[in-house]
């Protein structure tokens, strides 16, 4: 397993090619500082010609068989698996996120290939007889070109939630990851370049200020899904409505994790860790917020703190590491500076809040696992989304009192609650604003269960069936038998 320095093209219409007019930038392995590789910096003539490029391979592959979609992504899934730890070391790499977690990651997407492949040969249209003569037809067919935009927490996985359902459908992508971490996208390009026709799938790489928004912009561009921030949402959701173009947003969240009195409390206190841990924290559907019953508020802060000053921290691409790097300087200060935000505010620091600097992580972005208690909801740290390892555990005393909390947020995407009655559990999980819970359990998200939030969470979903849904269109075809001439202006 070896990943060697290398620069890489755009991927348009089947191969890597040189920008038109481009530049190219550095991308970095944020946990030791050394350059990785060189991607190019795409132009506007160089979106306009990967967008040509799906525009012109669409009319074939949206009539392309099922059967033969199907058979292309079991192909693609295959060659994922077969490619399994390199992809996971090239993405450890890239974004700092510990091998342990990247594997799995590589592993689910070849799930997610596997699955649309079924899912397509299932789907089906439906047809409504109105009287004898009469019937209409109800048809799913593909939006055309599909711009694609994911971020740099999630590379290859968030990737592939995308591409997966949008091929299905029978749609051609434009596709964009993050500056920071392009480099597993730009591999499965490589390994999958004679698998998938020429011009159906098409990676460009550069700032997402440039490059997402000329993309966006283009006119043959007939559907958009965007995985980020909220904020950043918001902007692409406005060009999108100018456009008059169909969007799907999966964006930020400030999720709440809620241990009752009688949860099975080991498991809740582990899962509890691994619900902000994870990741470095840097997820979308993180439990950033704990809420802890007021009777166990000190014995879950003690327990939780025993696990935050022991968590492994190192080089992600160690199996035994357990927590990496967060992804660039601007992030770790971003993240410190809620620290500062929290003290001021009033908060008690338990464990951490600073970032790691002795050998050897001082030429990465290592942080220290960081407890805030004595917090209260309204306070910045309880409904700002931080994106890093921080937790703020929050007392409650009632269950109605950590509804009204939980839903106290602009966020809506996930929760969770730990306790050993289903009737509470269920209350819960019904009353709590989110598109995702969880009940004695965080972070799993096998293939098949809907992903995506409300509020300002976004909208749409990812991972499960409905994402075709989210590629497809409805066309009616109205039926008429009868060539009676109704006499309507007169015989």
């Amino acid at each position: 397993m070896n990943y060697r320095y290398q620069t890489y093209g755009l991927f348009i219409n089947g191969e890597f090619v040189e920008s038109i007019d481009g530049d190219y930038s550095d991308i970095y392995n944020p946990a030791t500082g050394d350059v990785l590789a060189k991607a190019t910096n795409g132009s506007k003539l160089d979106i306009e010609k990967a967008v040509e490029a799906a525009f012109y391979a669409k009319e074939k592959w949206k009539i392309s068989a099922v059967v033969e979609r199907s058979r292309i992504l079991m192909e693609v899934a295959k060659i994922i698996r077969g490619n399994l730890d390199y992809l996971a070391y090239v993405e450890a790499l890239d974004s700092g996120k510990p091998i342990i977690e990247t594997v799995e990651d590589v592993k689910a997407i070849a799930d997610q290939f596997d699955y649309f492949a079924g899912a397509i040969r299932v789907e089906t249209d439906e047809c409504i007889r109105q009287d004898q003569n009469n019937m209409t037809m109800i048809i799913k067919e593909p939006y055309g070109v599909v711009a694609q935009i994911i971020p740099w927490n999630f590379p290859f996985l968030l990737a592939g939630w995308k591409i997966a359902p949008a091929l299905a459908a029978g749609n051609c992508i434009v596709i964009k990851p993050s500056q920071q971490t392009p480099l597993s996208l730009l591999e499965l390009a490589r390994l999958t370049k004679d698998i998938i026709p020429k011009g159906v799938l098409n990676v460009l790489t550069g700032a997402g200020s440039i490059v997402g928004k000329i993309m966006i912009q283009n006119k043959k561009i007939d559907k958009i899904s965007f995985t980020g921030s909220t904020d950043v949402g918001r902007i692409i959701g406005e060009a999108a409505a100018k456009m008059i173009v169909p969007i799907s947003l999966e964006l930020g969240g400030k999720s709440a994790n809620v241990i009752f009195p009688d949860a099975p409390m080991e498991k809740a206190i582990e899962g509890a860790a691994r619900a902000i841990l994870y990741g470095q924290g840097q997820v979308c559907n993180a439990g950033s917020r704990l809420f802890v019953h007021e009777s166990i508020y000190d014995e879950v802060l003690s327990k939780l703190e025993k696990i935050f000053r022991s968590v492994k921290i190192g080089n992600p691409i160690d199996p035994t590491t357990r927590m990496g790097s967060l992804i660039n300087k601007e992030q770790m200060n971003k993240v410190l500076n809620y620290v500062d935000i929290g003290l001021a505010e009033g908060a008690r620091l338990i464990c951490g809040g600073k970032q790691i600097v002795k050998p050897p992580f001082d030429k990465g972005y290592f942080m220290e696992p960081t407890i805030f208690a004595n917090v209260a909801n309204s306070m910045k740290i309880a409904q700002e989304e931080i994106f890093g390892p921080i937790l703020v555990v929050i007392p409650f005393g009632t269950e109605a009192e950590v509804i009204k909390m939980a839903n106290d947020s602009e966020y809506g995407l996930a929760g969770a609650c730990w306790t050993m009655d289903i009737n509470r559990a269920l209350r819960v999980a019904n009353a709590v604003e989110t598109g995702l819970f969880w009940i004695n359990e965080y972070h799993l998200t096998p293939v098949g269960t809907p992903f995506g939030g409300i509020k300002s969470s976004g909208y749409g979903r990812e991972n499960h069936k409905d994402a075709i849904e989210e590629y497809s269109r409805l066309k009616t075809i109205y039926i008429s038998t009868n060539t009676d001439a109704s006499g309507y202006y007169g015989s």
